[in-house]
């Protein structure tokens, strides 16, 4: 098929709305599909080979950046987008936004629609309202049932199953195989030798580098190994361990895609240590309904995980393929992470499990099934 892909993330960017777009994208160009990138432009055009490198893309689409003025509030691309992909001859819209599903739906295009977090405010409640009034060849993908409840509870509708899926996020597990062991992983990366707590993302709010940091404090005998963030905060964090005086934590910032699972593979354990209060890059709180894409990573790295006990993330992971810990509960992620780093033989299991487990939850399988949803949708 011939797909107009819509997105409203900045390309490039280090936002995760931005990286999950060029992953769906690169899975359905894998899966056989003629398709073009259509997104605002908000950034100096980006040639093939940077956004290879900046995403990790084998695949990489034709991006065409349009119009778009914030005091419009994205109307304007969104036009420009409908326009263009009547131009490109699409045969479906696969997008982001609910009111360019709505636009699209009305002028008889089959229409994907991916939401990641709830509507804002009572504009969004009535544009997806509208989209699902509006007649056509439709599928509204989440990534969470939470996710499903909270958008039912905005829009006060009830969805219907059949045009409905739940659709995680997913992994490229070909990244992952052949990955060393964490000793060999560490003297690769020249990194401190020893027993090492790892984690890869963002320090936005709610993420948890103070819990990182009061851990690595109280447990001055491991290694803590912090891989990303803006430059700012990884400044600050570096300001405060030197104040601190704490010589066992290694933050990186930010490491180019490709070597994302080395250094994951460089830790004995991996952490998300989400709290209750997530914020988002939109400054949405999105703790009820995350579904992380280091979560599947994690997996696939073939590590443990200790993970915030969110039930949004007991959708995926459980008892079997991770440890949980309450979000705020210091002292139980001590002796949780304590307990795992003397326990190989647990390590082991869940690592191994979760690893079984996230074969399933690739991309491309994920995007196979989306569409397959689309057909059966008819």
């Amino acid at each position: 098929m011939k797909i107009a892909v819509i997105t409203n993330s900045r390309i490039p960017s280090l936002t995760a709305n931005s990286i999950q777009a060029m992953k769906v994208t690169q899975a359905l160009m894998q899966l056989g599909h003629d398709l073009k990138l259509f997104a605002p432009r908000e950034t100096d055009a980006a040639s093939r080979e940077s956004l290879a490198a900046h995403y990790g893309l084998r695949f990489i689409p034709d991006l065409d950046l349009l119009p778009s003025e914030k005091h419009l509030k994205r109307f304007d691309f969104i036009f420009h987008a409908q326009r263009a992909a009547k131009q490109f001859n699409a045969d479906l819209i696969y997008t982001w936004l609910p009111q360019s599903a709505v636009l699209a739906l009305w002028m008889g295009y089959p229409i994907v629609l991916e939401m990641h977090a709830d509507v804002a405010g009572k504009m969004g409640a009535w544009w997806l309202r509208q989209f699902w009034k509006a007649k056509g060849r439709k599928v509204m993908t989440v990534t969470t049932s939470a996710l499903r409840n909270a958008l039912e509870r905005s829009t006060q509708l009830k969805f219907k199953d059949e045009a409905l899926l739940v659709a995680p996020n997913g992994v490229e597990l070909e990244k992952y195989d052949g990955l060393p062991n964490p000793q060999e992983a560490r003297h690769q990366l020249n990194l401190p030798e020893g027993l090492t707590v790892g984690f890869t993302g963002h320090i936005y709010p709610g993420r948890g580098a103070d819990l990182l940091f009061e851990l690595a404090k109280q447990m001055p005998q491991v290694n803590f190994l912090w891989v990303g963030g803006t430059p700012e905060l990884v400044d600050f964090w570096r300001v405060k361990l030197t104040e601190s005086k704490m010589t066992n934590v290694t933050m990186t910032g930010f490491v180019k895609h490709e070597v994302i699972p080395l250094y994951q593979a460089a830790a004995d354990i991996l952490l998300m240590p989400y709290s209750r209060s997530i914020s988002a890059s939109s400054g949405q709180d999105i703790a009820e309904v995350i579904n992380p894409m280091k979560m599947f990573e994690y997996m696939a790295s073939g590590r443990a995980i200790v993970s915030a006990d969110l039930p949004s993330i007991r959708e995926v992971l459980n008892e079997g393929n991770a440890a949980f810990c309450e979000p705020a509960d210091i002292e139980k992620w001590k002796v949780e992470i304590e307990s795992l780093l003397g326990d190989e033989s647990r390590r082991h299991m869940l690592s191994t499990q979760a690893r079984k487990d996230v074969e399933q939850l690739t991309w491309v399988k994920r995007e196979e099934r989306v569409m397959a949803g689309l057909r059966f949708n008819k």
